[in-house]
């Protein structure tokens, strides 16, 4: 006769709240953009003390403008190089944008909108083009898009010459859909007697919308396991082709974004435009925390380098230092930005083990 043999029952894993919990001060430290909140903080402290005018709410407002002029683009650029990739062609991108835009409408005599999406289709096609070679041909994405730079270069000052005579295109000021466009792309409106550009508010969407993506979605782990490492995220089922080429993308959607601000807030584009800005993109993102080995960033710290770098752009201005050395003071600012950031990364890390 056999009897109940008295069992003990599983153990239970701990509960949320029995779990340690990590300091809160530790758990910042380790994010990648803490370093340079570091940096903004003791940028605008230097520069509050060095320049009565930078305190001031219309001297923000210069700020913000100057900062969301390089943040938009670098939120895309900050999301592909934690993708572990580069797009050097995003400073022309953005002027090829509006040049087609602008050419498209004014040139068949259609209404703005009509040049407005055609340009994205374009756009989003060069994107494309780039992230397709990448992928299918292994070249390293510096020399692919090293290429698209130089190409997109000659057709922006090319095709400008050959259809309007001149290195910029007409003024599209009075044609169909101009005053709604500008709208979008280019209003401004006031806040307290201060006037705030649209492309503020554009900013900080298009870098609440990167952070969701990122550290909410499937997605975003994809983007970051495809940084780190893409030959373990391929192994594991992670499409790493059509995520490479959709960070590519939307590289070229930023571009096309700020190119239609151009376009709308000056009415004409200078086709000789934009050489050099990709660089600006990029420094924002690793001012602000990404890795140039992929795989580690955020969209919030990329729009801190890029405040970084509209602080120092306008309180060079604001201090009235020769304006003969304004790339090595802005440079300098700079190193000093990355140099910082560094070190609270290191204390963070220290701190860790």
């Amino acid at each position: 006769m056999s009897s109940p043999v008295a069992t003990q029952p599983p153990p239970t894993p701990p509960t949320e709240a029995a779990r340690p919990k990590k300091p809160l001060l530790s758990t910042l430290l380790t994010r990648p953009e803490v370093g340079s909140f570091a940096a903004a903080i003791a940028i605008f402290i230097f520069f509050s003390a060095l320049a009565e005018p930078f305190r001031s709410l219309p001297a923000l407002s210069t700020v913000l403008y100057a900062s969301s002029s390089i943040g938009i683009v670098a939120v895309g650029v900050a999301l592909l190089m934690i993708g572990g990739e580069f797009d050097l062609s995003a400073g022309v991108s953005v002027v090829t944008g509006a040049l087609t835009a602008s050419m498209i409408s004014y040139q068949l005599s259609l209404n703005l909108w009509v040049g407005v999406f055609v340009s994205l289709i374009v756009m989003l096609a060069v994107g494309f083009f780039n992230g397709y070679l990448v992928v299918k041909t292994g070249i390293p994405s510096f020399l692919i898009t090293l290429g698209s730079f130089f190409m997109l270069g000659g057709i922006n000052l090319g095709v400008t010459k050959l259809v309007t005579g001149t290195v910029a295109t007409q003024n599209v000021a009075d044609m169909d859909g101009f005053a709604s466009a500008r709208a979008v792309f280019a209003s401004e409106f006031a806040v307290g007697g201060v006037t705030i550009r649209v492309t503020v508010l554009w900013w900080i969407f298009f870098v609440a919308l990167a952070t969701w993506i990122l550290l909410r979605t499937r997605l975003g782990n994809w983007i970051f396991a495809v940084g780190g490492n893409a030959a373990s995220a391929r192994a594991v089922g992670v499409p790493v082709d059509k995520v490479k080429i959709g960070l590519f993308m939307g590289v070229a959607f930023m571009c096309w974004f700020y190119g239609m601000h151009i376009l709308f807030a000056f009415n004409t584009v200078q086709s000789g435009q934009g050489v050099g800005n990709e660089f600006l993109y990029i420094i924002a993102a690793v001012v602000g925390g990404c890795l140039l080995t992929g795989g580690y960033g955020s969209a919030i710290g990329a729009a801190v380098g890029a405040f970084i770098f509209g602080m120092t752009t306008q309180g060079i201005v604001f201090a009235g230092w020769d304006p003969n050395w304004f790339k090595f003071f802005l440079g300098a600012m700079l190193l000093l930005a990355v140099m910082l950031n560094l070190y609270v990364k290191n204390y963070a890390l220290n701190r860790r083990s």
